[in-house]
């Protein structure tokens, strides 16, 4: 953080350069950008892949149906959605909700630096395979599919913060296929697990240490 600027003026700042990005062609067809929303205190910041339909045209994340789910799995972790902070990959909708393109990730991943950076959440929670493969590289953990690494917190550091990491399912996806639900629940207890663990004196991380879910179950 720049000495004397609070993190509201930085986030203020920060919006506007998105509001008016035209470093990747999203630009040309969103109907509203998508910067993120909540807490620049917040203990956990959630990250998805991209805005939808709905997001486009408010110009908030996870205003849809996703955006349900996504509350009540928060809830399920002790927390309201005015308590985290929530952002995206990218900041504009693919067209057809499809999959980010990687020079859409270099362009637009940036700003998402310096959102964390602005936060600087203690918990950190990947919803969906594009998020969690950026965030794993910056963490400089490998990833190959999120059956791997899901359901498990990672202590690791990114930007100089020691972080934990959690990587889940995007909400969206138990939309299309409903056993996925009992999966992100897990997870998302699984966060407020590790959340109330925080609370207590914090121990020196170890960097890119893999703790499994059940040191969290008792």
């Amino acid at each position: 953080m720049s000495e004397g600027t609070s993190k509201e003026e930085q986030m203020a700042a920060l919006v506007a350069e998105i509001k008016s990005c035209t470093r990747c062609p999203l630009h040309a067809s969103r109907k509203n950008p998508v910067p993120g929303e909540g807490n620049l205190d917040a203990i956990v910041m959630l990250i998805g892949e991209a805005p939808g339909r709905w997001e486009d045209e408010k110009g908030r994340p996870f205003v849809g149906a996703a955006g349900k789910l996504l509350d009540k799995l928060l809830a399920l972790a002790g927390f309201r959605r005015e308590e985290v902070y929530i952002a995206n990959v990218l900041k504009c909708r693919p067209p057809g909700n499809r999959d980010p393109r990687p020079e859409e990730v270099e362009a637009c991943t940036p700003f998402l630096d310096r959102q964390i950076q602005i936060i600087r959440p203690k918990v950190i929670v990947t919803l969906g395979r594009h998020s969690t493969r950026y965030i794993f590289s910056k963490a400089g953990l490998p990833f190959k599919r999120m059956g791997d690494v899901r359901g498990r917190a990672y202590e690791v550091e990114i930007f100089g913060m020691k972080i934990t990491l959690v990587p889940t399912l995007h909400p969206a996806s138990a939309l299309y296929n409903p056993s996925y639900r009992s999966l992100l629940e897990a997870d998302f207890e699984l966060i407020g697990r590790l959340v109330r663990g925080l609370a207590k004196p914090e121990k020196p991380a170890r960097p890119e240490k893999r703790v499994g879910l059940e040191a969290f179950m008792t």
